[in-house]
C-alpha cells in the first residue's frame, strides 16, 4: 500500500511539472501574441484582481520599483494599463487595467479559462474545496522557496559560480 501511494504521489509531481511547464509556453505563447514579456504578464496577471499601487506591484511581481515603474510606463504606452488616483486615499496613485487591456488579455486567456472551467463541473464542492487547499498550500510553499532562493542570489551584476563537473551534488550523481 505504501508503494502504491508513492506511485501516485510521484506521478503527482509529474503532472504538476508538466502542467508547469504547459502553463509557462502557454504564458510565452500569449506573450508574443501580444508583444508582452513575462514581467508584463505576471504583472496584468495580478492588475486583473483589481487596482493596486506601484508598491504592490512591485512585490507582486518580484521587482525593484525603478524596474516596475518602467513595466507600467510600457504597458500604459501599449494601453493596457492606466493610472488613477485612489478613491480613500488621494495621496496613492493606483494602477488598474483598462477596458481594452482586459479586452485583449480575455481574447488570448479566456477560451481557456472557460474550458477549464468545464473541466471543473464533475467535482462536488468538497472536491472543489480540498484542490482550492492543495494549491494553495503549494503556492505557500512555492513563495517561501522563492524567496529563500531570491535571499540568496548574488547581487546584480555578479556572475553567478556553477559546480564544477567534478563535484558533488543531486545532479552529478554522487
Amino acid at each position: 500500500m505504501a508503494r502504491r501511494r508513492q506511485q501516485v504521489v510521484d506521478d503527482l509531481g509529474r503532472a504538476m511539472q508538466h502542467y508547469q511547464r504547459s502553463v509557462a509556453a502557454f504564458d510565452d505563447a500569449v506573450g508574443r501574441q501580444l508583444g508582452l514579456g513575462p514581467a508584463d504578464l505576471r504583472c496584468l496577471d495580478v492588475l486583473v484582481e483589481g487596482p493596486r499601487t506601484a508598491g504592490e506591484l512591485s512585490v507582486a511581481t518580484g521587482l525593484k520599483p525603478a524596474a516596475t515603474t518602467a513595466l507600467l510606463d510600457r504597458l500604459a504606452a501599449k494601453g493596457y494599463v492606466q493610472r488613477e488616483p485612489s478613491p480613500t486615499d488621494r495621496r496613492k496613485i493606483l494602477v488598474a487595467m483598462t477596458e481594452e487591456g482586459m479586452r485583449r488579455t480575455w481574447a488570448a486567456y479566456g477560451p481557456m479559462v472557460e474550458e477549464g472551467q468545464q473541466g471543473l463541473a464533475s467535482f462536488t464542492v468538497a472536491e472543489l474545496e480540498r484542490l482550492r487547499a492543495l494549491l494553495d498550500g503549494f503556492t505557500e510553499v512555492t513563495d517561501r522557496h522563492r524567496e529563500r532562493v531570491a535571499a540568496t542570489a548574488p547581487p546584480a551584476g555578479a556572475t553567478a559560480r556553477t559546480p564544477s563537473a567534478s563535484a558533488s551534488g543531486p545532479r552529478s550523481g554522487a
